[in-house]
């Protein structure tokens, strides 16, 4: 009874509202401490403070009003912001009188073995049941055709003042943050994509990866993080699943158990369901920031430097081929969106992909997407059938978000035959990879071609490989940019022009390196001399006087 209250959460004095809010604060204090007062986010403590006063509440039998503790709950945060400001302060002064980073840093073993995290635990359980209670009866009382007819926010209004009467009806104690989550929660499985759409109205996340019902994993700044978002079941995911590719005329049951798709913004999106994952549903989304990508905004945040961006746009205005190489998540079709703000408003782009998320700016974009079979094995159209159609719609550039199969012979013989500027990416580690690769898919095509034959089209066929990875930081860097020369005997050289370079890492766990220029007279200077462009390319290559 040191916090003035039994196990059962009664005050002595059940009319003292200031001991409720003087026992809050203490056992908040006491919970969070020192240092994690000072690093909970005003959100987190807005929470915490909402389950200790329910927890301390919830057994008087004359709880506070509604208003009582919304003002309850008001005073407690008031006290903890001003307490969690001194804890600021003074870590901020604890920090500037120097702290033992170098001690720490001595007992980190990275050979030693990780363990294993577990899901943080969740923090709105009690939104989770209420929401349970309530949706059933939500569903007797509304009208579903109507509700589908209506905008969110409309409908999130017409709902809330519906789930107000339900929680009447049930006499359930609910503050104000508690109504709102339980509305969101609500509108979002009968409108959005349920549990997933705090995840994806989060601009920080740029991955999704759902591994199940009850494990959501997310990537924020190139780094994976286990979230507390769960679904009630391996049905609920699936249920999810149906909705974003029904979006997309597509489908995903046990006869098309995996699937590509895309959202309304343009994120891509890949499921495959049991009996193919054995764990349950998977859904991984690729989100696009909604921020506008730029080289000169890649060159900002050092992912290139302001040298390489200028070469990459003379490359992009000259009309280059270019090929831009790189891993799972390496940046590839950012790259690729950010070098096609070079292509002139006046051309006429044709874009092939899988799923379609090129968001190219130009106002002649002619977008194209492939096609899987339907139920009895037909319709299929693949990324060759459009290749072969662009071909006859006149178009000045084709780009394809993956070359991945027999489409690269051709794709090499539209880049052969007068479209050039054509950009395309590719799966590979390094630039020389990327060439056996290519070499590899048109052997894939079903032409006996000689392997001379086969390299002479490709070092004819593209100008410039661009080496994009994700580095053990999380930050995107272009490694390496390389142009195709020519010939050697039966071997395709190439010539570098920047490559990054690794010299360790800096204290806060960032690698630290720099983008080195060979200073190399570029191969395609003609053609950038054609477009005006040489003496930039010279200056941007430390060649000036060359």
């Amino acid at each position: 009874m040191e916090d003035g209250f039994d196990a059962r959460g009664l005050a002595p004095d059940q009319a003292a509202l200031p001991m409720l809010r003087s026992a809050a604060v203490a056992r908040l204090r006491e919970a969070l401490g020192p240092a994690g007062l000072a690093q909970a986010s005003p959100l987190e403590l807005a929470e915490r403070a909402n389950q200790t006063l329910e927890e301390l509440v919830g057994g008087r039998p004359d709880k506070p009003s509604l208003a009582e503790q919304r003002q309850l709950l008001r005073d407690i945060m008031a006290s903890l912001q001003s307490e969690r400001a001194a804890a600021t302060r003074s870590a901020d002064a604890g920090g500037a009188a120097g702290p033992a980073a170098p001690a720490a840093a001595a007992d980190y073993d990275p050979l030693a073995e990780i363990a294993t995290r577990s899901a943080p635990e969740l923090r709105n359980k009690r939104e989770l049941q209420v929401k349970q209670q309530v949706m059933p009866m939500l569903m007797q009382r509304i009208d579903i055709s109507v509700a589908s007819s209506l905008g969110p926010d409309e409908l999130r209004a017409q709902i809330a003042e519906i789930v107000e009467q339900i929680i009447i009806d049930l006499r359930l104690q609910l503050n104000a943050s508690e109504m709102k989550s339980i509305v969101r929660l609500l509108v979002d499985d009968m409108v959005g994509l349920g549990p997933l759409e705090p995840l994806l109205s989060d601009e920080t996340v740029t991955d999704i990866m759902v591994n199940g019902a009850s494990q959501v994993y997310v990537e924020r700044k190139g780094k994976l993080e286990l979230t507390e978002v769960v679904f009630r079941d391996d049905a609920h995911v699936i249920h999810v699943a149906t909705r974003i590719v029904t979006e997309v005329g597509r489908r995903v049951d046990e006869s098309t158990p995996l699937v590509d798709a895309r959202l309304k913004d343009g994120s891509r999106v890949n499921i495959i369901i049991p009996p193919l994952a054995i764990d349950g549903p998977t859904i991984a989304i690729r989100k696009f920031s909604k921020k506008e990508i730029t080289l000169d905004v890649m060159a900002k945040q050092n992912n290139i430097s302001q040298d390489m961006a200028t070469v990459l746009k003379i490359a992009g205005r000259a009309r280059l081929n270019i090929l831009i190489s790189g891993g799972t998540g390496s940046g590839k079709t950012t790259l690729l969106n950010a070098m096609s703000r070079m292509i002139d408003h006046g051309e006429r782009t044709v874009t092939i992909e899988d799923a379609a998320e090129l968001q190219l700016q130009q106002p002649h974009v002619v977008r194209l997407e492939t096609r899987p079979a339907n139920i009895e094995g037909e319709g299929e159209i693949t990324i060759r059938h459009l290749l072969k159609n662009a071909l006859r719609m006149r178009p000045d550039r084709i780009i394809v978000g993956e070359i991945r199969g027999e489409e690269a012979i051709d794709m090499l013989q539209a880049m052969n035959t007068g479209h050039d500027g054509s950009m395309g990416t590719i799966h590979a580690n390094t630039p020389r990879d990327a060439l056996t690769r290519l070499e590899n898919m048109v052997a894939m095509s079903g032409f006996k071609l000689p392997a001379e034959a086969v390299r002479e089209q490709i070092q004819s066929a593209i100008h410039l490989i661009v080496q994009v990875s994700r580095m053990r930081d999380g930050k995107r860097r272009i490694t390496r940019v390389t142009e195709i020369t020519g010939m050697e005997g039966d071997v395709v050289t190439t010539q570098e022009l920047f490559r990054y370079v690794y010299d360790g890492e800096n204290a806060d766990g960032t690698l630290a390196g720099r983008f080195e220029c060979t200073n190399l007279r570029p191969h395609f200077m003609p053609r950038a001399e054609y477009f005006g462009l040489g003496i930039r390319l010279l200056e941007a290559m430390g060649c000036r006087n060359g």
